[in-house]
């Protein structure tokens, strides 16, 4: 029999309350994610920065500002998706998560996929596309194409924030948006 899902405050309580692995130390606060509880689309992210750090939401800063103009292109607002990232505390320098970090926080990413029962995963950027898909294929090869991990259709971008540091894809992201308007539309 499968479990009942856990209501998004609740699990929002215990990701606040975990001190499951060091990062628990070095955070402001939690960044459990935001948006619509039934939304069709889950956009994943890897880990917060500092302004997420900060102000306990995901994707804010020039990353954030990017990324809402790249949801209007594909016809979503930021309420209509949740957003959320495989870890919820940040780690120090944003240094890439580490494996005993990536295992004491995923139970959480896992059981927010479970309650808000997306038809779309959308994956930002590498780590966050490796760590749903279990492959070891690059964000480069992968962006812009269906993929399925379960019963999910998971559809890996670029991170916003590559765009920002490197102008040559901001095109790629711009035409990926564009495709993830015309899956939803379908």
């Amino acid at each position: 029999m499968e479990r009942p899902h856990i209501p998004l405050d609740e699990l929002r309580a215990q990701v606040a309350a975990c001190r499951q692995c060091p990062l628990c130390d070095g955070r402001t606060q939690t960044v459990f994610g935001v948006g619509d509880p039934n939304a069709r689309v889950l956009i994943v992210g890897e880990a917060p920065g500092k302004n997420e750090d900060a102000q306990g939401e995901p994707f804010v800063g020039a990353a954030g500002k990017y990324l809402n103009e790249l949801l209007a292109i594909a016809g979503l607002t930021r309420d209509e998706v949740f957003i959320a990232n495989v870890l919820k505390c940040r780690p120090p320098s944003n240094r890439d998560p580490r494996p005993e970090e990536i295992q004491a926080c995923t139970p959480f990413l896992r059981e927010q996929t479970r309650t808000i029962d997306p038809e779309f995963i959308v994956t930002l950027g590498n780590f966050a596309t490796k760590f749903i898909l279990k492959t070891d294929v690059g964000i480069t090869r992968l962006h812009g194409t269906l993929q399925r991990a379960g019963r999910f259709k998971v559809f890996p971008i670029f991170h916003p924030a590559a765009a920002l540091y490197d102008g040559s894809k901001r095109e790629a992201l711009e035409n990926d948006f564009t495709t993830l308007g015309e899956l939803l539309r379908g």
